[in-house]
C-alpha cells in the first residue's frame, strides 16, 4: 500500500510529538472497502509538564472527522499508556506496533519493536483474539441481512491468534494469512467486502457452514494456545527496557524520520 501523503500531513499536525504513526483497521486487514475511512494509530509523548502534576491530560487523543477529503479515525496514546498496555493481554496494541503500513517511525519505535521480540507477547495474548472473534461472531448473527465484514472480522482474529500462538508473530492481514491457511472461502469473502454494499451479505443458507467454521477454528485457536511455546507473562527484561526507554523519550525527546 502506498501512503497518502495527506496522512503524513495529518500526523505532521498532530498535537504531540508522535512515536509512531501506523495505519490499522480494514486496510491493515487486507479488506479495505472503496469507502472504508483510514484508521491511524500512534503513541505520541507528553511533555513533562502534563505528566508532572497531580492528574495526567491528553493521555489519549481522538479525532474523528473528514480530512481533506479523507475519512479519518485518529487515536493515540501518550508513551506510559501505550507501554502500559503492551504489557497486558492486548493484541490491539501489538498490531498497531508491528503494522507494516508505517506513516511515522522514528529510531525509538525501532527500538520498541525490538523490545517487543524478547519476551513481551504470552500465550495468554490468545484470550484477546478470543474474546474479538466472540464479539464479531454476535454481531454477525444478530445483523439482518448479515455482512460480510463482521464474518471477515471474526476469521481475520482467528487465523491471527492461532498464527501468534504457533510462532510469536503478529499478522494482521487476512489475505496473507490464508497463503498458509488456505481456507477456499476467504477470497470470495474479501471479493464481497471489496465489491461494494451491494455484494455483503450474505444468504441465510452460509449461515451453517460459517457457523461450523467458526467453531473449528476457534478448536485450532485452543489447541494452538495449549501447546504454544510462549511464555506465561511478560519477561522482567522487557518491563525494565520499556521503563528505560519511557524514561529516556520524555526527558531527551524522540529522533525522528517519515515511513
Amino acid at each position: 500500500m502506498t501512503i497518502d501523503p495527506l496522512l503524513h500531513r495529518i500526523v505532521a499536525a498532530q498535537p504531540y510529538p508522535l512515536l509512531f504513526a501506523t495505519i490499522s483497521g480494514a486496510h491493515l486487514y487486507g479488506f479495505p472497502s472503496p469507502d472504508s475511512d483510514f484508521d491511524l494509530r500512534g503513541v505520541h509523548v507528553l511533555p513533562l509538564e502534563k505528566v508532572v502534576g497531580l492528574e495526567a491530560t491528553d493521555e489519549t487523543v481522538q479525532d474523528e472527522r473528514i480530512i481533506e477529503g479523507l475519512e479519518m479515525d485518529i487515536v493515540s496514546h501518550d508513551a506510559r499508556k501505550f507501554f502500559s498496555l503492551l504489557l497486558k493481554k492486548n493484541g490491539y496494541v501489538l498490531e498497531q506496533l508491528y503494522s507494516p503500513l508505517i506513516v511515522k517511525t522514528t529510531p525509538e519505535h525501532e527500538e520498541l519493536k525490538s523490545v517487543g521480540r524478547t519476551g513481551l507477547i504470552t500465550k495468554h495474548h490468545s484470550h484477546h483474539y478470543f474474546g474479538f472473534a466472540e464479539t464479531q461472531w454476535k454481531l454477525f448473527l444478530k445483523e439482518s441481512p448479515r455482512r460480510v465484514k463482521p464474518l471477515l472480522y471474526v476469521y481475520r482474529v482467528l487465523l491471527t491468534g492461532i498464527h501468534l500462538m504457533r510462532t510469536g508473530e503478529i499478522e494482521a492481514n487476512l489475505v496473507t494469512l490464508n497463503e498458509t491457511f488456505q481456507l477456499p472461502y476467504i477470497g470470495d469473502l474479501v471479493a464481497r467486502k471489496l465489491a461494494g454494499p451491494e455484494q455483503s451479505t450474505l444468504a441465510e443458507a452460509d449461515i451453517a457452514f460459517h457457523e461450523a467454521e467458526y467453531e473449528r477454528l476457534r478448536g485450532q485457536l485452543q489447541v494452538a494456545h495449549e501447546a504454544s511455546q510462549l511464555p506465561e507473562v511478560p519477561a522482567e527484561a522487557v518491563r525494565l527496557a520499556l521503563n528505560d526507554l519511557l524514561v529516556r523519550v520524555r526527558t531527551r525527546g524522540l529522533g525522528d524520520k517519515h515511513g
